[in-house]
């Protein structure tokens, strides 16, 4: 049940949005192997001034936040900051120019499925790759 957050510091119009919202969507469900249907994407624009960027980057500089369950290896977690890298180059965006911040979460600290812990709930696929 991954959630991500976009954030960047220009406004894009809303065919390049979607792509961007689709780049992350296809690097989650590719890499972590859970179906699309589980995962919540949100972008966020902020005015440059709002974003500061490490010095020397652009105004495509893109902060890609993830919160997911706890479980994934290391080879995993590269292959989806690998994916997110790649995906994200494909909307303009320069493999240095993305930062990923990826935080695990304790089944048992999220509520699905009408406020049950997801530690209780059977899930279709395997957090654990």
């Amino acid at each position: 049940m991954p959630t991500a957050a976009i954030e960047v510091r220009r406004p894009y119009s809303g065919q390049e949005e979607a792509a961007l919202i689709a780049a992350v969507q296809a690097a989650l469900v590719d890499a972590l192997k859970v179906p699309d249907w589980t995962t919540l994407i949100r972008l966020f624009v902020h005015e440059p001034q709002r974003f500061a960027a490490p010095p020397g980057k652009s105004d495509r500089y893109t902060l890609v936040t993830i919160d997911c369950f706890a479980g994934r290896s290391v080879a995993a977690k590269r292959c989806l900051y690998q994916a997110l890298v790649q995906n994200l180059a494909g909307c303009g965006i320069p493999g240095d120019h993305v930062k990923i911040l990826l935080r695990e979460t304790a089944r048992e600290n999220w509520a699905i499925r009408g406020g049950v812990p997801a530690s209780e709930v059977s899930l279709e696929y395997d957090v654990d790759i």
